[in-house]
């Protein structure tokens, strides 16, 4: 089986490195990851500026783009054949709730499905003291779960892992996304030339708390299985919308 690794925490990130020390032990794994962090960048393409790759290891390499890029380079350039599948993470913190639409792991994985391959974002819920290893065993089992098994097309996962020992972990839940109570705010401040200059930032840390949310399977022990897909439609609002404007159905 041929996994590609990517992340949006850089290269040299822990979590991705002890996914793959865990993963070459029973797979081909190619690493194609950013430079540098690249926490919230979304869904970016680079366009206005050269890509460039450079092997790190044997195995791994790095680029100056977005993670989205860097699954794109990996398909189109560094791989001589589509891998079987594609992880994304494990990310240093939770993705969950409207968090997915900022996320450059979500990104990773949903570029993943854009080129028609099974693809998946890992993140491990915890701000700090990351059981990156525990996280690993909890992916070891999803893969094996799915093994040859179909995603269903334009789908892909969304996996948030509890911070605690495997053994605790109380197994698997397919969930929806949560919905998270944002406190952000932009802070003002000045340099010392006396120009300004602003941090957004903010506690975002709330949630609602909903049965079968991904926050809800996190809160109580599980790991958290969210299908997310291509389609964005809001199927349930286009009858509104259609008695808005004149339209032909």
């Amino acid at each position: 089986m041929l996994i590609l690794l990517t992340n949006d925490d850089g290269v040299h990130s822990e979590g991705l490195l002890v996914l793959r020390e865990h993963l070459v032990k029973t797979c081909n794994v190619c690493v194609v990851a950013p430079e540098r962090e690249r926490t919230c960048v979304g869904h970016a393409i680079t366009l206005h500026k050269p890509l460039r790759i450079k092997e790190v290891s044997s195995g791994v390499y790095a680029t100056n783009g977005a993670p989205a890029d860097c699954v794109y380079l990996a398909i189109k350039v560094i791989l001589k054949k589509k891998p079987d599948m594609i992880i994304s993470g494990i990310n240093k913190g939770p993705n969950m709730g409207q968090d997915v639409n900022y996320s450059g792991t979500v990104a990773a994985a949903k570029e993943g499905a854009f080129l028609g391959i099974p693809s998946m974002a890992l993140s491990i819920a915890a701000r700090e003291h990351f059981r990156f290893k525990d996280a690993t065993l909890v992916t070891h089992e999803i893969i094996k779960s799915i093994g040859d098994k179909a995603f269903p097309e334009g789908t892909f996962l969304n996996v948030n892992i509890p911070n605690m020992p495997y053994k605790k972990s109380k197994g698997f839940m397919v969930t929806r996304l949560g919905k998270r109570i944002y406190n952000d705010e932009v802070l003002e401040r000045t340099d010392p030339r006396g120009g300004k200059y602003y941090w957004i930032g903010g506690n975002g840390e709330s949630y609602e708390h909903i049965r079968g949310t991904d926050f809800y399977a996190i809160e109580r022990g599980y790991t958290s299985i969210t299908p997310l897909g291509l389609d964005m439609t809001h199927i349930g609002s286009i009858k509104d919308y259609k008695s808005y404007f004149r339209v032909s159905s």
